[in-house]
């Protein structure tokens, strides 16, 4: 298993960011991808609106989801999405854990569910070989009421990463993990005012 940074908090955001935009990853068929490329956002019908969409700042969790892009047709292609800090901060304070709370009812807790537009869920983060680390990956379910948002007002940019994917894969099949992890994104911790759990 690969040490790819020091010590880490077990739950701590980690993304690729700027002053005004945080990166976040998803994995669409080449349809939605393609696009999405070249309207700089996502287009209906291809992108159902009414579906809850994940966003994920893990480069690597990303990868571990799709199979590096090679897992099936509807993750074939990686997009890096870039969001404004304003909406991402947003998002994590209108979420609550896709996982019931045990302190609530469960009454309370589908109450909670329905008035709240994103879900957060915390996995172990992954290596190279997608073991398992110690700590976590965040990622951010949006709900019916945020998805218009995300499409429509907090993409910034959209950036197809499935080549440096596939070429990422190509070195770990090939043990080549010191170049594999030069060409990792370079994602620090990020100093999110909200951080649900």
């Amino acid at each position: 298993m690969e040490n790819l940074t020091e010590t880490i908090e077990q739950y701590q955001i980690r993304a690729v960011f700027d002053q005004d935009t945080i990166r976040v990853y998803q994995a669409y068929s080449e349809q939605i991808a393609n696009s999405a490329l070249k309207h700089g956002r996502f287009v209906a019908p291809a992108f159902k609106m009414g579906r809850m969409t994940w966003i994920k700042p893990s480069f690597l969790w990303m990868m571990y989801r799709a199979g590096w892009g090679f897992k099936d047709e509807g993750q074939a292609r990686i997009l890096a999405i870039d969001i404004s800090r304003e909406s991402f901060e947003w998002a994590l304070a209108n979420s609550c854990s896709s996982h019931a709370d045990p302190a609530l009812s469960k009454e309370e807790w589908l109450a909670l569910k329905a008035r709240t537009p994103v879900r957060v869920q915390w996995d172990p983060e992954r290596d190279f070989h997608f073991q398992a680390l110690p700590h976590r990956a965040i990622q951010i379910g949006l709900g019916p009421q945020a998805v218009p948002l995300y499409v429509e007002q907090w993409i910034q940019k959209i950036s197809d990463v499935t080549p440096l994917a596939h070429a990422m894969h190509a070195l770990v099949k090939a043990g080549e993990l010191a170049q594999a992890r030069q060409m990792m994104p370079i994602e620090l911790p990020y100093p999110a005012q909200t951080l649900p759990k």
